[in-house]
């Protein structure tokens, strides 16, 4: 960023070696900061306003804010730069391919976490443009500030609004920094030892009730940490656990913080079918935790069973639509939601205009647009387990304002579920919080949950064809 005679500047060598391998042979060095400034402002017609044919030709309109800098050694591009009230505000996103033929600006994820970062640093600096004491020293924040927000190269918080308060904890990354303290632990906590973990696992589910067509469902498990713990780099070890008849976790992936892990953990892949001698645990992980809340692994697993089958049948009979819905909670899921509920919806007809039901739990609703059925199932699942709805229905005139799927035409429907259970995973998988350790002083108070919640659990109406998702593609989002 400049301001008159002032800059500020961020460069983040591990970013550009990354750019000479992306780039190979077509990658363009970055000059110094002078350097750069100076070609930077004649592009922008800054400091040389006389016609420049390569410039200024009309085949070169620039709507986008990005710019081919000419160097001495090439062409930088894309740079994004625009001029705000007196301010430059520039970078150079990574481009993770090579640059000739340059390729189209959308297939660039840098381009837009780019702009996301310089506004960001917009909105920090702006309301201080009518004070120039208050905006030079808004100015000098700026590259702490960027240690949090952007600490090796890639945007982690743009909203530089929201570090502001912590300023007063940023020590001075060129003179009071121990050299212990990895990058991404950006400021130093005070205070008793506190670590917070949680287990999120969600389910995908395809059923069809159909003997020609296999049922497919897997589990994506994400564990999350925020450690606050004393000292520049504390070492942390903890351990995921399952039970005897646990699903083993496969295809796990691991946050940059961790510092070794046990090869046998990372040779267990969804790819390869299950067998007695799959690797089961206990699954440690030694780390330096981040000052933020982090993602320290995510996984996959192969339960044997989905937690709620399902049958879903729709028939057409004369004007109307005849539907039978079955689900049954299976015994080894806990019988505990925080919500659990069937959505029914019905594309490319008109409004529901008449409707007849009957439940053996919970209670339906229709939505306001009259083209969704809501089966409310609550909390709990009967004693029974199983539970089921019967209806008849019938359409009125199709308009443009009910909702149209290219799938779901004729009877091609489904029922999609929407469930979360607190303090439970599919897996079986728990964090036992005497295992945590923390090689730092004092005794942890340690914080432990996990849910499971659905994800795309669809039931296909049985009486219909359906899309078929085969295992290679059943991928988490």
């Amino acid at each position: 960023m400049r301001s008159g005679k002032r800059s500020v500047t961020r460069r983040y060598p591990t970013v550009e070696t990354r750019a000479k391998t992306f780039n190979g042979s077509t990658h363009v060095t970055v000059p110094d900061d002078n350097a750069f400034l100076k070609a930077l402002l004649f592009e922008l017609r800054l400091t040389d306003q006389n016609f420049v044919e390569y410039r200024d030709t009309c085949t070169r309109i620039n709507k986008a804010s990005v710019y081919a800098v000419r160097t001495e050694g090439g062409d930088l591009w894309p740079v994004l730069a625009f001029q705000k009230s007196g301010l430059i505000y520039v970078c150079l996103p990574l481009v993770e391919q090579a640059l000739k033929p340059r390729p189209p600006l959308l297939s660039i994820s840098g381009i837009s976490q780019g702009l996301d970062l310089l506004s960001g640093i917009l909105d920090f600096v702006s309301p201080s443009r009518k004070n120039e004491a208050e905006l030079s020293a808004k100015i000098g924040q700026l590259r702490n500030l960027l240690l949090q927000a952007c600490p090796l190269g890639t945007p982690l918080q743009t909203n530089l609004c929201s570090l502001n308060s912590s300023f007063d904890d940023i020590q001075d990354f060129s003179t009071n920094r121990d050299p212990k303290q990895p990058a991404w632990r950006t400021n130093t906590y005070k205070g008793k030892p506190h670590v917070n973990v949680c287990i999120a696992e969600k389910v995908k589910c395809m059923q069809y009730d159909k003997r020609d067509v296999v049922d497919m469902w897997q589990v994506y498990g994400t564990v999350t940490c925020k450690c606050d713990i004393e000292g520049a780099a504390p070492n942390v070890t903890l351990s995921l656990n399952l039970p005897t008849n646990g699903s083993p976790l496969q295809d796990i992936l691991v946050h940059h913080c961790v510092t070794s892990l046990d090869s046998a953990m990372l040779m267990a892949s969804s790819v390869d079918a299950l067998d007695d001698s799959a690797f089961s645990g206990p699954y440690k992980f030694p780390f330096i935790p981040p000052s933020d809340s982090f993602n320290l692994c995510s996984y996959t697993s192969q339960v044997p069973v989905p937690p709620i089958l399902g049958r879903y049948q729709l028939n057409e009979e004369g004007s109307q639509l005849k539907l039978t819905v079955n689900l049954k909670l299976h015994e080894s899921i806990k019988n505990t939601f925080e919500y659990c509920e069937a959505r029914i919806p019905f594309f490319n007809r008109g409004p529901i205009a008449h409707l007849e039901y009957k439940v053996s739990y919970g209670q339906l609703d229709l939505s306001r647009e009259k083209s969704l059925l809501v089966w409310v199932i609550g909390q709990k699942f009967p004693k029974s387990l199983e539970i089921s709805l019967t209806g008849t229905v019938t359409f009125g005139t199709i308009s443009e304002e009910h909702p149209t799927d290219i799938i779901c035409t004729g009877n091609t429907a489904y029922v999609k579920l929407y469930f979360r259970i607190p303090d439970f995973t599919l897996t079986g998988c728990y964090v036992d919080q005497h295992s945590v350790q923390l090689f730092s002083p004092g005794k942890p108070k340690i914080n432990a949950s996990r849910e499971l919640i659905s994800s795309d659990y669809y039931i296909w109406n049985s009486k219909a064809s359906a899309p078929i998702v085969y295992k290679t593609l059943f991928t988490n989002e």
